[in-house]
């Protein structure tokens, strides 16, 4: 899945493709990297970040939607929105998934939206909001938690209507997290696959790879971590790997493929 933020203030690359002409054309660039997927966000979520109004947001995605829909190369296009509006007039312009990070709790209406659009949906877990959940995120068991949690918004939403084969879950990656908590999330990544939905993982550039390295300051500087987390989670048996590196994290996962095979 790559990652297209038509977003002034993303944290990886805020205001790169904010312009329509570019967020189309990084779109096409990413699926000819081999992006299987496109996700395409108006608002940014990354710690700290100010939420916009739903005009706004619309006005970002829908022209990037439309065109990404129409491309001969058109690919499966998700939308990253915590709001049913949002999320509906994307899917009347093509749409096909609605990434939504709390976990259809944006809304009153979101479980019955999500039910009326029949789209495959994608429940993340997050602490808090963007705005403050880094400042003082804690867990008495993070990986039981988030499971618990994903699990408990999945019957959530299956009981409004959702199919449960449409349903994906993420734990949420840097979403009121530590950096303890995500290696543990990350470590224990097979509990949350085994639950029997497919599962999607967020990885690319986070914050916590400067934790561990504390030299990669710039998100651009943290694509060995990224590709390293990354093959964990295919590891793991992730269905989804939601990545703004395409192409090397495509060539990455066909080494790995190689490697196994040449060993069997």
């Amino acid at each position: 899945m790559g990652v297209v933020n038509v977003t002034p203030d993303s944290f990886s690359d805020g205001g790169r493709f904010f312009e329509e002409a570019a967020a189309v054309a990084h779109a096409r660039r990413l699926i000819a990297d081999g992006a299987e997927i496109l996700d395409i966000g108006g608002e940014s979520t990354r710690p700290g970040a100010e939420p916009v109004d739903a005009a706004a947001e619309l006005a970002r995605v829908l022209p990037v939607v439309r065109a990404a829909v129409r491309a001969e190369d058109a690919v499966p296009i998700s939308v990253d929105t915590a709001k049913p509006e949002v999320a509906r007039a994307a899917v009347a312009a093509g749409a096909t998934i609605w990434n939504d990070i709390t976990a259809l709790r944006g809304a009153p209406d979101s479980p019955s939206v999500a039910a009326e659009l029949g789209c495959e949906v994608i429940l993340m877990h997050m602490q808090g909001e963007p705005r403050t959940m880094q400042e003082n995120p804690r867990y008495e068991d993070v990986v039981s938690e988030v499971r618990d949690f994903l699990l408990e918004r999945a019957e959530a939403a299956v009981a409004a209507g959702v199919r449960r084969e449409r349903l994906l879950l993420d734990p949420g990656i840097g979403f009121g997290k530590r950096l303890e908590h995500n290696l543990a999330l990350l470590r224990a990544l097979p509990e949350l696959v085994s639950s029997g939905f497919p599962v999607v993982l967020g990885v690319s550039r986070k914050r916590f790879i400067a934790a561990v390295d504390p030299a990669a300051g710039s998100a651009g500087d943290r694509l060995g971590g990224s590709l390293s987390a990354a093959l964990l989670g295919a590891e793991a048996g992730a269905a989804v790997l939601r990545v703004h590196d395409v192409r090397e994290t495509a060539q990455a996962l066909a080494v790995r493929a190689a490697i196994v095979q040449a060993a069997a």
